[in-house]
């Protein structure tokens, strides 16, 4: 897909992790640091604390379990919320999400975050990088009840945060929920290049992928 012509769009929904924000902070945090703080609690080499951990993520991926804090302090035995303050250094915006966001406001768009980070992991992360005023709306799926790649999860958000899906645009580096969101007819999707400034690139047969928001400053 092209980008949109943004004089079509009244309103942005923007996705948060890998989006607007560098997802090499998750990435690392359950990847590196989690199979590490794990290992210690519970006294068992790192191999088998990464190998029981990556078995325990593949169970829950894509529901809203997977980005609960609540959840994985239960099921891991650790303070979830607290190893995310520890490492807190690591949380980065992309380049040129200020200048997007600030042009986005003064155009007169309606601006929405809209995103599957639990409300305790939002709270950290907009502390961090001072986003929150750029946002007319925050929705969690946490609130919604339905992980953003999950079937009716955009019908519900439609209920709570109306909006014309036919001049909405939807920025998500994830895939399914792009997919999801098409399905339900927001009409112009973008994807992201590289999520993970430190990960691999992405592709996509009909997503064009953002290598920067300087592409989309308007």
């Amino acid at each position: 897909m092209p980008l949109p012509d943004l004089k079509d769009i009244d309103t942005v929904l923007l996705d948060l992790d890998g989006t607007l924000l560098d997802l090499h902070f998750d990435n690392h945090f359950w990847l590196e640091y989690v199979p590490v703080c794990y290992s210690k609690q519970h006294q068992i080499p790192l191999q088998q604390s990464h190998q029981i951990l990556m078995q325990r993520y593949n169970e829950v991926r894509g529901s809203l379990d997977w980005y609960c804090v609540e959840f994985w302090t239960r099921e891991l035995g650790l303070d979830i919320e607290q190893l995310k303050r520890e490492v807190a250094h690591k949380i980065a915006v992309h380049p040129f999400v200020h200048d997007f966001l600030q042009s986005a406001r003064k155009q007169g768009k309606h601006v929405v975050l809209v995103t599957n980070a639990h409300p305790a992991s939002l709270s950290i992360k907009m502390e961090k990088t001072e986003l929150v005023d750029y946002f007319d709306r925050i929705v969690t799926s946490h609130e919604l009840g339905l992980a953003k790649e999950e079937d009716g999860f955009w019908q519900k958000l439609q209920a709570l945060e109306s909006y014309d899906p036919d001049r909405t645009l939807l920025i998500d580096d994830n895939h399914e929920v792009l997919e999801c969101a098409e399905r339900y007819g927001i009409r112009h999707l973008l994807a992201i290049h590289r999520p993970d400034s430190k990960g691999d690139e992405k592709s996509h047969d009909r997503y064009h992928l953002l290598k920067s928001f300087e592409e989309i400053t308007l």
